[in-house]
């Protein structure tokens, strides 16, 4: 068994540096009172992951601008660019904010962008402070808001803060546009090309398509609005897929299809609308797919999409964020790759980033890269950028590790989920879920220097809440969203994202009683005798609720 954990509520999983990215979540009343408030639980962290609220240096610099434009109960966003503060007022601005319970929008009047300067140029967003929930929601989904690292960085120049002129504001390239921007580019390329599928038509690929955004939701959301805003077509997004993409879907563009299995049917679903949408006069613009998906790893059939794709004229578009470029090599059948760089690319929980990769060889190329050199605004911060260039120079080293640990949870769980009197139910994960052949089609041949896997992420489904609970609370692993890590997180993904939408959540698989497993880099055998206490403290849970005669769901 590994060293206890004496993590307290709300604080940075260790090391926990300054830009920490984790947040610990013990004990599932925590996971309780996160579900049903999760804007208060989240404003007790002392650290959070940065999309959830505002670094505590960026909050630093946000109470400096307020200072030099005062107003009665203020608050404020900032952002590195122009094109991001106008997003975020024309959100908070829009009709779609009034959800009828507690957001209403905010009037075109009481909101409004100035310019800052201190290191380095800056918007904000200003706008009434009893308006929060409103403007959060933008925050929280785009993640195109400055980072900490930008913050960090002008808080250092804090005396020399001034207001000037938004037109003024011109970009320096260097913070934006440097050396270490190019070497992730490059990198993110050689590492596509890497160890190709014998047999596959290899496309073409230049470092100069890669384009490179401050989060990972940024390289989703800001090819979404561009592609949506552009042909004003319907976007449909097939299988599950990460929460805030979801949310992204639903919030910007004005029309989207979700078909959330990733099944056989929702393929032949999926074909009947085409045909449809094409028989009324309409288009789909785009077919957005995970690869797999997330939470429960179902991997959709490629092949198929891209099939449907050419038919009917779509753009294809697939996150590769949980398969990673070092398993999979699905880059030749899309034309366009999205990649949440924070992750197992960083790997170290410190930094955030994300790009989109344009295939040169898709016959859509050149409308695509005409409308990114049109709309791509560079906004990760150089400082980030070095973190990552740095951080992913053994990403293939962490990969194989942090594949093998997955597998070796995977397989003692699947053992577990083999016998009957064990409450495990089942586990979620490529190797095993029906739809892995889809994912080992695209699995990259092994080489000398690296072995493929089936990715950091699965979850496990328990026979009762009881048991759910028991495991939750015995496992000896930090608890937190992310993933990629170098340690182990467990994560009530569906509790915590849909606790209000469970019927909802259901009919897509999702179920309260599953458990998110980001396995990390620790020893493989203690991290595995952590799994098996855990399993056995939910194993008595189960038993004891069997022997009361009470509802496993209770």
């Amino acid at each position: 068994m590994s060293a206890l954990i004496t993590t307290q509520l709300g604080e940075a999983v260790p090391p926990a540096p300054r830009h920490a990215i984790t947040v610990h979540m013990p004990g599932w009343d925590t996971v309780e009172r996160f579900a049903d408030n999760p804007s208060a639980m989240i404003a007790s962290f002392k650290s959070v992951y940065p999309r959830m609220k505002p670094h505590r240096d960026i909050d630093t610099l946000a109470q400096a601008v307020l200072k030099l434009a005062p107003g009665q109960d203020q608050a404020c966003y900032l952002f590195s660019s122009l094109q991001s503060a106008q997003e975020c007022v024309a959100y908070s601005i829009s009709s779609r904010r009034d959800n009828g319970v507690d957001k209403t929008p905010i009037e075109p009047d009481k909101i409004q962008i100035r310019a800052f300067v201190a290191k380095n140029h800056f918007f904000a967003v200003l706008f009434p402070a009893e308006k929060r929930l409103v403007v959060s929601g933008f925050w929280a989904t785009p993640g195109v808001g400055v980072s900490s690292r930008f913050a960090e960085a002008n808080l250092e120049h804090l005396d020399k803060v001034r207001e000037v002129k938004v037109e003024e504001v011109t970009t320096d390239e260097t913070v934006f546009q440097g050396s270490a921007h190019q070497m992730i580019r490059q990198r993110v390329i050689s590492l596509l090309q890497r160890a190709p599928i014998p047999h596959h038509a290899q496309p073409t690929l230049s470092a100069d398509d890669v384009y490179l955004y401050p989060t990972g939701m940024a390289s989703i959301y800001k090819p979404y609005t561009y592609i949506t805003n552009h042909y004003e077509d319907t976007a449909v997004l097939y299988g599950m897929a990460f929460m805030n993409t979801i949310s992204a879907f639903e919030e910007f563009g004005d029309s989207h299809k979700f078909f959330g299995l990733g099944t056989d049917q929702d393929l032949q679903a999926l074909e009947d609308f085409l045909r449809q949408e094409r028989t009324q006069g309409r288009k789909v613009s785009s077919i957005w797919a995970e690869f797999p998906a997330n939470p429960i790893l179902v991997t959709p059939d490629l092949e198929k999409l891209r099939e449907l794709a050419d038919e009917y004229d779509a753009l294809f578009i697939i996150d590769d964020t949980l398969g990673s470029f070092a398993n999979i090599d699905v880059v030749g059948y899309t034309d366009m790759l999205v990649t949440s760089l924070t992750k197992s690319f960083n790997g170290y929980a410190d930094a955030i980033g994300g790009s989109a990769v344009i295939n040169r060889s898709s016959r859509r190329y050149p409308e695509l890269k005409a409308l990114f050199d049109k709309l791509h605004i560079p906004e990760l911060f150089v400082d980030d950028a070095k973190a990552i260039e740095v951080n992913s120079r053994d990403y293939l080293t962490r990969s194989a590790k942090l594949n093998s640990n997955a597998a070796a949870i995977m397989q003692y769980l699947t053992r577990c989920a083999d016998d009957p009197a064990s409450a495990v139910r089942c586990v979620y994960y490529p190797s095993v879920n029906p739809s892995g052949h889809h994912y080992k089609r695209f699995m990259r041949p092994v080489t000398p220097e690296f072995v493929p896997g089936y990715g950091c992420l699965m979850s496990i489904e328990f026979e009762s809440m009881a048991a759910t609970k028991a495991f939750y609370d015995a496992l000896n692993v930090h608890k937190g969203p992310h993933l990629g890590a170098p340690f182990t997180l467990a994560f009530a993904y569906v509790v915590c994202a849909y606790k209000n939408r469970l019927d909802w959540a259901a009919q897509f698989g999702l179920k309260p009683t599953q458990i998110r497993i980001s396995a990390g880099l620790e020893d493989t055998g203690t991290l595995v005798e952590d799994f098996r206490l855990a399993v056995e403290a939910a194993n008595r849970a189960h038993q004891a609720q069997r022997h009361a005669n009470l509802p496993l769901g209770s």
